[in-house]
C-alpha cells in the first residue's frame, strides 16, 4: 500500500471517531432540572448536558423540585469534568458528571433522587445504588407508593 492510500486511510479512521469522545471540563452555571445541567467551559462555550444513565421525577411530579434541589447542591457553581457517553436526540451531550471524584450521577441514585434509566444504563453499580435508597427509603422512596412513578411512565401517561 503507498504512504499516500495509508495517510488518506489513517485521516478517514481519526475523521470517523466521534468528536463527543473527547472530556468536557467547565463550570456549571445553570440546573435545568434533576438530570439536565449547563456547562459553561473554559473557551465560554455553553453545553447542555444530559446525565448519564439517571432519569428524576419532572418538575410538576412529586419530588421533581426537591431532584433539582439535590443536583443543584451537588453541581451548581462548581468544576466539573464530564466524561461524554452520547448525544442525545434533543441534540444534549449526554455524560457522567465529576465534581472531584465523586460521581454525580451516582451520588444522585444513592441519595433516591433519580431512578436509573434501565433502558440507557450499562452500569450494574448503579442498580445496586438504587436497591440500597430503595431500602433504606431514602429521597423519593420515601414517597408514598402511588407517588412513586418512574418519570418514563410518567410522561408516557402525560402524552397519551
Amino acid at each position: 500500500m503507498s504512504f499516500l492510500r495509508r495517510a488518506t486511510l489513517a485521516l478517514c479512521l481519526l475523521a470517523s471517531i466521534p468528536a463527543w469522545a473527547a472530556d468536557l471540563t467547565g463550570r456549571v452555571v445553570a440546573i435545568q432540572d434533576g438530570d439536565t445541567l449547563t456547562l459553561l467551559t473554559p473557551e465560554r462555550r455553553q453545553v447542555r448536558v444530559r446525565l448519564y444513565a439517571i432519569d428524576t421525577p419532572e418538575s410538576r411530579q412529586p419530588y421533581g423540585t426537591r431532584a433539582r434541589q439535590e443536583l443543584s447542591a451537588l453541581a451548581f457553581r462548581q468544576q466539573v469534568r464530564v466524561e461524554v457517553m452520547d448525544t442525545d436526540r434533543y441534540g444534549r451531550t449526554v455524560g457522567q458528571v465529576w465534581v472531584g471524584d465523586l460521581n454525580v450521577n451516582a451520588e444522585m441514585v444513592r441519595r433516591g433522587a433519580a431512578w436509573v434509566y434501565r433502558q440507557f444504563n450499562r452500569d450494574p453499580a448503579l442498580m445496586a445504588l438504587e436497591r440500597e435508597a430503595r431500602g433504606a427509603q431514602r429521597g423519593l422512596w420515601a414517597l408514598p407508593k402511588e407517588e412513586r412513578v418512574p418519570p418514563w411512565a410518567w410522561r408516557r401517561q402525560k402524552r397519551g
